[in-house]
Formats: structure tokens, sequence, C-alpha cells
């Protein structure tokens, strides 16, 4: 019998998650099977138990339970603990592991798909919520020279540059600011877009000054084209212009090999999963 993983989430239909692990399985000849699974908002558990209870392996999750994951989990580690979320589980008899990869993921697409080392680089993060703190360890692991969080409660995004600071190494700066302050802050070397302004084609008041010449700007919203977001760093004058297919993928591959004792190549399945970026 093949062993069972699935994702789960609400909704969930629109998952890419059982097309990108089982075209892992098939390149690495690992027998499984992979599923979506729907919970109601206040029936994970219960659907995760009935899970198990099959004899499944493990389960990547998606919103909005990354937090219902991680009170679930019996061990965490570092990089969920520091998330406060998780996205990925095995199961182990009573034990349910727990790892958060969003972050390495979008690190790999970076530095190795995009071929952007973060090293030495100033880097700007728009948007405070979830998604940016379980970025921001990963971030720090590759010492950027500057660090900086903007948002538009400028309270949230310096309780998260604190967190941050207490982690950086003694050559990043870590700083906090609002939209508007962003207007002398200079030009940033990568721009990441971690706030959901593009699942509904919202603009964000960002100034084009923030945008070095040639610079990578990258959406974490993936298969929504030519974004307000992106639209604007192209016109700025951004170098790379890339939507976040590639860190989808690379997390998904994170959570295989940790599932799998194996890595699959990603290269073919981002090609697959890419949409133009036309508007």
């Amino acid at each position: 019998m093949s062993d069972r993983y699935a994702v789960i989430g609400n909704p969930i239909a629109h998952s890419k998650s059982p097309q990108i692990h089982l075209a892992f399985a098939e390149a690495t000849a690992q027998d499984i099977a992979y599923e979506r699974l729907l919970a109601p908002a206040d029936g994970f558990a219960a659907v995760v138990d009935a899970f198990r209870a099959q004899g499944a392996r493990g389960l990547n999750i998606t919103a909005p339970f990354k937090l219902d994951a991680y009170a679930y989990a019996t061990d965490l580690t570092e990089q969920a603990r520091w998330a406060g979320a998780v996205n990925a589980m095995k199961f182990d008899g009573d034990r349910v592991l727990a790892d958060n990869f969003d972050g390495v993921g979008l690190v790999r697409d970076v530095v190795h798909n995009l071929g952007c080392p973060i090293k030495g680089r100033r880097v700007l993060v728009l948007g405070a919520g979830g998604a940016t703190r379980g970025l921001l360890l990963p971030f720090l692991q590759e010492r950027p020279a500057g660090l900086w969080i903007a948002n538009r409660s400028v309270e949230r995004a310096v309780e998260l540059a604190q967190r941050a600071a207490s982690r950086a190494d003694s050559d990043t700066s870590v700083q906090a600011c609002d939209y508007a302050a962003l207007s002398g802050a200079g030009a940033f070397d990568i721009v990441f877009n971690a706030t959901s302004a593009s699942q509904s084609a919202q603009a964000l008041p960002v100034p084009s000054t923030v945008y070095a010449p040639g610079c990578l700007a990258y959406d974490l919203v993936y298969g929504k084209g030519l974004t307000p977001f992106l639209g604007a760093a192209r016109v700025a004058g951004a170098g790379q212009v890339v939507d976040g297919v590639g860190m989808l993928v690379e997390q998904a591959a994170e959570a295989f090999c940790w599932w799998r004792g194996v890595r699959p190549d990603t290269r073919a399945v981002i090609r697959d999963l890419t949409v133009p970026l036309t508007s």
C-alpha cells in the first residue's frame, strides 16, 4: 500500500500540492498517495486525528490552519517555534513532528534558482503578518547587510524587527517603519511583498525609490500574473520581477525530503506551474 500524505486547508480545492508531490514521487521513484483534506474552521484536530488513524505518514498545512497545527504538534523544530506556525508535519506513533519550511523554501528559490544572493544586500519586506514572521529566521541566516520591515501599522513592524534584531548577526542592521517612511529609506537590492494585497489585486503605497536599479522584486503570491506590486516594480526599474511559484515548490521539496529522505529536482515542476507575468 502506498504511503499516505495530504494537504489540509479551507478552501483546499485550488491547492497545487498534490500535483507537486506526485511529480516529486514519480521523479524519485517513491510510492506515495497524496490528497487534499478539507477541514471545517473548527475541525482541524478531528480531521487530522482521522487521517492519522488511517495510517497516514505526513501532512502539509495551508491557510487557515498553520496556528492549529502549531498547537496540535508534540515536537516543534526551532524554525517552527520561531515562526509560531507550522506548514508540515510527519507522524511517528504518538509523536507529531512539525516544521515550517516557508522561509527556507523562499531563500532557496531566491539564492539558488534566481541566482540572487541575500548576503550583504539591503532587503525590504513589505508586511508584518504571519508570512513575514515565518521568513525572518532564514533571511537572517543569510546575513543581509540590512533588513527592513515595513507595514501599515508600524507597531507590528517594530515588534517583528525587535524580535529579528535579537537573532541578527552583528553585520546586519534591522529596521522597522510604516510605508510612508520608506520615502527616506533609500533603495533596496531585494524587495519582498509578504502582504495579501496581490490576492485582491490591490496596490501598495510604496514609493518607487525603494527599488534599486536592477533589483529583485518578489511577490509571495503566485499564479496571479503581473500583480500591481510587480507591475510597479517593473516600471520603477527592477531587473527581475518574480511571483511565489518557486517558493511554493521549494518549500514542498523541503517537506518531501524531510518525509522521504530524498531531495527532488524542482526545476521541471516550477517550469510547469509558472504563469507568465503579463497584465
